[in-house]
C-alpha cells in the first residue's frame, strides 16, 4: 500500500466512524413535520433559525471565538471541581405525600416538584455524562445518587431546551414509561418522537403561549440563550411559569439577563418561587449565562418571594471555581436581602414555608 492509499484509507475510516457516531440516537432529530407546522408560524423563527428578543452574541471575549476556546481548554482555572464529595440527601421520592407541595433539587438544573396534587420533573440528567462526547462532562463526586429508577410516575416532564446538560437521552429514555406528558419549546418534541415517545404526550409551545392543564396553567416565556444538539437554534429555548390557584413557580431555564424578567413580573405579578440560573457564567459569554449580580437583579425584577440558584454544584462546564456562584451570591445578598434557598442536593424544599432555612453546605468542603 502506498502512503497516499494509506492516508486516503485512514481518512475514509475516520469519516465513516464520525458519520456513524453522529447517527447515534442521543443526538436527536431535527424538527420533523409535526414541529415545523408550528415553528413556521412563530414570529421568533426567521431564516431557518430561532432568535432572541434582542441581539445576543454567544462569545464576547476580545480575542474572539478561538481565543476564548483556547483559554477555556488550556488556561489556568483553579478549583473548577471539588476535591471532596458534595454532600447530598437521598430522599425517597416515591413516598412523599402527594398532598404536600414541595421541591427536590438534584443539582445543576434538575428538579422534582409536587404542586396541587401533580408531579413535575424539570430537565432531568441522571446519566454520568452531560455531553455528546464520552467522559467529558461528568458529575462531581457525591452528586449522582439519584437515577431514573428513583423517580415516581410523572404527570409533566418540563424541558427548557435541548442542550445535553438539560435534555439527557439516557435519562428521558429510561423515564419514558413513567411520563404522562412532556412540555417543551418548539422543535424539541421532535427529539422525543424520534426516541419513541407517543406524539400525543408531547406539548410544544412558543414564547408567550399558555395552556390550561388539569388544575393549573403553564406559560411558555422567553429566555436569552440558544439551543441545539448538532445544529444551532433550530429548536426553541424557553422559561416557564406554572400558575395554580394561589401559587406561581417560575422555571428560568438557561438565560442571560434581559428585560424579560421585568416583563414577566409586570404581566403575572409576584412570583412565589423562582428557579434561576446561577453558574457556568463568564464575561466571555455573558449574554447567554447571567453573572452573579445579574442573578440578583433578575430575582429583584421578578419580585420573587424565594429563589433557588440552579445550574451549579454538579457539572463543570465553565472556568469559575465550582463554589463561586454560591459564594458570590451570598456576598451580594448582604445588600439585596433576598430569600435565597441553598439546599443540599436531595433536601426537601417546602413550597409554602417562606421561613425555611438551609445551611451553607458548600463552605464545609471549600
Amino acid at each position: 500500500m502506498t502512503r497516499r492509499e494509506f492516508l486516503l484509507g485512514g481518512t475514509a475510516i475516520v469519516a465513516l466512524s464520525s458519520i456513524s457516531y453522529l447517527n447515534l440516537a442521543k443526538f436527536g432529530h431535527l424538527p420533523d413535520a409535526i414541529s415545523m407546522e408550528k415553528i413556521k408560524k412563530s414570529s421568533h423563527f426567521k431564516h431557518g433559525h430561532f432568535h432572541n428578543m434582542h441581539r445576543t452574541p454567544q462569545m464576547t471575549g476580545k480575542g474572539g471565538f478561538f481565543s476564548t476556546m483556547w483559554d477555556f481548554y488550556f488556561g489556568h482555572h483553579p478549583d473548577t471541581k471539588p476535591t471532596q464529595s458534595i454532600p447530598a440527601v437521598k430522599t425517597d421520592l416515591k413516598k412523599l405525600p402527594l398532598n404536600t407541595d414541595l421541591l427536590v433539587w438534584f443539582g445543576h438544573s434538575s428538579s422534582y416538584f409536587q404542586l396541587n396534587g401533580k408531579k413535575y420533573l424539570i430537565d432531568p440528567v441522571f446519566s454520568r455524562n452531560a455531553s455528546p462526547l464520552p467522559h467529558n462532562v461528568v458529575p462531581f463526586k457525591g452528586t449522582d445518587i439519584y437515577s431514573a429508577a428513583d423517580v415516581p410516575e410523572i404527570d409533566y416532564l418540563i424541558i427548557t431546551h435541548d442542550h445535553y446538560d438539560h435534555l439527557d437521552y439516557e435519562t428521558v429514555n429510561a423515564l419514558r414509561p413513567k411520563v404522562k406528558h412532556v412540555i417543551t419549546g418548539l422543535g424539541v418534541g421532535s427529539h422525543f418522537r424520534y426516541w419513541g415517545y407517543d406524539k400525543d404526550k408531547i406539548i410544544e409551545m412558543d414564547w408567550n403561549e399558555s395552556i390550561v392543564l388539569e388544575n393549573s396553567k403553564i406559560h411558555c416565556l422567553p429566555a436569552r440563550h440558544f439551543s441545539g444538539r448538532l445544529f444551532a437554534n433550530r429548536t426553541l429555548w424557553a422559561s416557564f411559569l406554572l400558575e395554580t390557584e394561589g401559587y406561581k413557580l417560575y422555571i428560568g431555564g438557561d438565560s442571560g439577563y434581559d428585560d424579560h424578567y421585568k416583563n414577566i413580573k409586570n404581566k403575572f405579578g409576584k412570583i412565589d418561587l423562582a428557579l434561576l440560573e446561577a453558574g457556568q457564567y463568564d464575561n466571555n459569554w455573558r449574554y447567554i449565562h447571567e453573572m452573579p449580580e445579574e442573578f440578583v437583579q433578575a430575582t429583584t425584577d421578578l419580585q420573587a418571594a424565594r429563589v433557588l440558584p440552579v445550574h451549579n454544584s454538579k457539572f463543570s462546564i465553565c472556568n469559575h471555581a465550582w463554589y463561586d456562584p454560591l459564594e458570590k451570591i451570598e456576598e451580594l445578598n448582604k445588600a439585596a436581602d433576598l430569600n435565597i434557598l441553598t439546599p443540599k442536593i436531595g433536601e426537601v424544599i417546602k413550597l409554602h414555608d417562606e421561613k425555611q432555612q438551609f445551611i451553607k453546605w458548600w463552605k464545609e468542603i471549600k
